[in-house]
């Protein structure tokens, strides 16, 4: 655009100050605000500014971190034009320094900055730079690191373990699955967007040609990433490297975007280019202090008062500090006592007393902050919201004051981390993955079961709080019969202390409990035994998550990984239908390589093969994974997923509906709050589910009343779940049974429990309860249907998620053979469908 004239300025000043929405040629034309029109445009950001703070609950504060620069490696695979930053690995041979820092250098920064009062400890480094530099490879696969945030993972645990800094990740151009893996040891982690201009990355001689991760898209989805997975994300624009004032605003309007879609930018650093020597762009002026103020202004009134807007006081002299602080400046950024601005070590921080002064000076009090900013500091530790992994959330607890700001006068302390949480300290590693031949246990395995799933030792610690492996308590007989009283007077109301009275009970109590069970299932649905015709369908075992229970998983280049084509899942629901079966059960792995649309792709091969086929598919684990990969609300994913044909979900994927166990078990699987606002948002789109619950693992009784009181609640605000399907854990190939950590499996007696007490405390909303004969084989199913069950679930035709986890009970059954499963019993069997109409 030619440059804006002065009644250009004054309409879209005008506009601003009315508080009118301005759109991207509007806040091109401010961006060129001069002399008063820019003290007006400065004077409506700082008001913005202010309503923001107050709405905030500090009004007059402006923040900045303490934090100390530990610059991880200098190495770079992208050549942006005005870096000093990086360099070659001949350079920094030349200077006597490795290609990173060792873990030696990196803690010793990070103890000096504890000492001074740090509490983050900002990792700076280049993008991927084993993908350019050979020496950067040998340098990781000689320590037994993979890639270079492998290595920066390792680290962050280090310093959280050993000095409790909490690490803000600037890794650069990160992936989904890699912010997956990194958001358990950081709090925030953060990426200059810089500019959305393909002309600077395109063109030969422009500040980020040659630079594959300056790409704009690529750093776009990087932001929108951050934001499916509820990471606190920094980013910003870097103002004055060749972009023009259209191009300056199309990025400021694109963070805008990215925040409102996933509110995930905790703060947004407008910093100004400053020209360095030596660099492609030393010749190019460094950028005015005017042009600064109305950037800094105009990103202000953009985002708007929630956003918090940062300027490095570094960039500008000290007294030009003012001048941001009255454009709509609410942060200071990072400021270190010990460490200087390695990516502009020419510009030394300022002291915090001469910065504290000037912030008092125009207004402000000037206050200390966390790494992760205090909105998303409260919303996790008040409210339980997924903005901070529960692995590093005890590590932000010890720092933050109840607003969210850093606690006056803390001092960091080194806290155990550990791989799932469980707030235990770490014994160390022993070599507990060989394999093990006794007592049935064998030593198949995925071929990475030495690092997938974490330190075992630590995993034994934490799983020893969850569990009662020498079996329930005693019960008193005064205690038992007043439990089954109140049981027989309203079962599906027993407090907690008499559900666990009953849920332990053994011998006579145990008899009686699983009578009254029988007898709520007569009432409630009759003598009649169902299942459904249906066919298993796991189209991928590739799965990355880690779950510790799980033999079914594998990486992509294991003999036994496998995956289905669309065609291959879709002869398989024909040769269901062919054979009588109604339903098709869909699952698999969570298979990073997946394309977006897969879901909603294998829903439709299905119904478009057999248009009459109900197709229960994807586990709440998958639905996360779909919203993640497609960009979509759960709610939305839903929607689309039920409009390609999908009938209902399976309430699987749900393990103990408590996180303490989950963390243990799952590896971080899916909290339990997520579970839950995947099936309610289910049930309230349309789609019923089943209910699940795995147990005998590192789990106790208290934790089984807990799930099924859970499931309870969302029943009866939903009324969504068909049926309770109580799965007991088979052990025989599970990793977590392997290393020693969980017990193998639940006793006959934790079986009969389980099933009578879910149909006692289920009663009045959940009709239907399953007993899964894949799990329990002819016996122990007829067993668990003489203590409350209705249901033997379906006839599977192939079942490979119990079959690789070692189930001896086979993986299809005819109708005769679940017929005659009821008739050993006299009981009558009946077909039904998903939804339990009898056929």
């Amino acid at each position: 655009m030619t440059q804006p004239t002065p009644q250009q300025v004054r309409r879209a000043l005008a506009r601003a100050e009315r508080g009118a929405a301005l759109d991207v040629s509007e806040a091109a034309v401010l961006l060129a605000a001069t002399g008063d029109d820019l003290d007006r445009l400065t004077a409506v950001a700082a008001r913005v500014r202010d309503a923001g703070l107050v709405a905030a609950g500090r009004p007059g504060v402006v923040t900045y971190s303490p934090k100390v620069f530990i610059p991880v490696t200098r190495l770079c695979r992208d050549r942006c034009h005005y870096c000093t930053f990086v360099e070659t690995p001949g350079q920094a041979a030349r200077e006597g320094r490795e290609p990173y820092l060792s873990p030696d250098e990196i803690l010793a920064i990070a103890r000096d900055g504890a000492a001074l009062g740090c509490l983050e400890a900002l990792f700076t480094l280049g993008d991927r730079p084993e993908d350019r530099w050979p020496e950067a490879r040998a340098w990781l696969d000689e320590r037994g690191y993979d890639s270079t945030l492998a290595y920066v993972r390792a680290m962050a645990v280090r310093v959280l373990e050993e000095t409790g800094l909490l690490p803000h990740l600037n890794p650069g151009v990160m992936s989904w699955e890699e912010m997956n893996r990194l958001k358990p040891v950081s709090p925030s982690m953060g990426m200059m967007l810089e500019t959305t201009s393909r002309r600077l990355f395109e063109t030969r001689g422009e500040a980020h040609f040659g630079s594959p991760d300056k790409d704009p898209e690529v750093r776009l989805r990087v932001l929108e990433d951050a934001g499916r997975l509820s990471i606190p994300f920094t980013t910003g624009v870097l103002v004055g490297i060749g972009e023009t004032l259209e191009e300056r605003a199309e990025t400021i309007f694109a963070l805008r975007a990215t925040s409102r879609a996933y509110g995930a930018v905790q703060e947004v650093i407008v910093q100004n280019f400053r020209a360095k020597p030596d660099t492609a762009m030393r010749h190019t002026d460094d950028l005015g202090l005017d042009e600064y103020r109305a950037a800094l202004a105009v990103t202000r009134i953009v985002l708007g008062p929630k956003a918090r807007v940062q300027a490095p006081p570094n960039l500008v002299d000290l007294a030009e500090c003012r001048a941001l602080l009255a454009a709509g400046v609410d942060d200071w950024g990072g400021v270190s006592p010990l460490t200087p601005d390695h990516v502009n070590p020419e510009r030394p921080w300022p002291s915090l007393e001469r910065l504290r002064e000037v912030s008092a000076e125009c207004g402000f009090e000037l206050i200390a902050r966390l790494t992760i900013h205090p909105e998303y500091v409260r919303a996790a530790l008040r409210d339980g919201s997924p903005w901070l992994d529960p692995r590093v959330a005890g590590h932000v607890a010890a720092l933050a004051t109840d607003d969210g700001l850093a606690r006056p006068g803390v001092r960091p302390v080194g806290l155990p981390w550990q791989e799932p949480d469980g707030g235990f300290e770490s014994l160390g590693r022993t070599d507990l993955h060989a394999a093990v031949d006794t007592e049935g246990r064998t030593d198949d395995r995925r071929s990475d079961f030495a690092d997938v799933y974490g330190d075992w030792e630590t995993v034994k610690d934490a799983a020893s709080g969850t569990s009662l492996i020498d079996g329930a308590p005693a019960v008193l007989h005064a205690e038992g019969r007043e439990a089954m009283a109140a049981a027989e007077a309203d079962p599906g109301n027993l407090s907690d202390e008499h559900a666990l009275t009953l849920m332990t009970a053994e011998g006579p109590l145990l008899d009686e409990v699983t009578r009254l069970a029988d007898a709520l299932r007569r009432e409630t649905v009759g003598d009649d035994v169902t299942y459904v015709v249906n066919r298993n369908i796991n189209f991928t075992n590739v799965c990355y998550v880690g779950c510790r229970f799980c033999a079914f998983a594998q990486r992509r280049t294991d003999a036994d990984a496998f995956s289905l084509s669309l065609d291959e899942v879709a002869d398989r629901a024909q040769e269901a239908w062919d054979l009588g079966a109604t339903e098709v059960c869909m699952q698999g792995g969570i298979d990073p390589e997946l394309p977006a649309t897969a879901y909603f792709d294998l829903t439709s091969a299905i119904k478009q093969r057999v248009p009459e086929m109900h197709v229960h598919a994807f586990s709440p684990m998958e639905v996360v994974n779909g919203t993640a990969r497609t960009g979509l609300s759960i709610e939305d994913f839903l929607i689309k997923a039920r409009e390609a044909g999908l009938g209902s979900l399976p309430g699987t994927a749900a393990e103990i509906l408590d996180d303490e166990v989950r963390w243990v078990l799952t590896k971080g699987k899916l909290p339990t709050r997520t579970w839950i606002e995947v099936v309610s948002t289910a049930h309230r789109v349309g789609l019923p589910t089943t209910s699940t619950m795995m147990y005998g693992h590192v789990d106790n009784p208290r934790h089984w009343v807990g799930h099924l009181r859970v499931l309870s609640r969302i029943q009866d605000e939903t009324g969504g779940f068909t049926e309770f399907v109580p799965l007991p854990f088979v052990h025989t190939s599970a990793p977590i049974y392997l290393a020693g950590v969980a017990r193998p499996g639940p006793t006959l007696r934790d079986n009969l429990a389980v099933h009578a007490m879910a149909r006692i405390l289920l009663h009045g909303r959940i009709r239907n309860i399953q007993t899964s004969w894949v799990k329990l084989g002819v016996e122990g199913t007829r067993a668990m249907l003489r203590a409350g069950a209705n249901d033997v679930g379906g006839t599977l035709m192939e079942e490979t998620i119990s079959r690789m986890a070692g189930s001896e009970h086979g993986s299809a059954k005819t109708v005769a053979e679940l017929v005659e499963i009821g008739a050993g019993i006299d009981r009558p069997v009946r077909e039904r469908t998903t939804t339990y109409a009898l056929r």
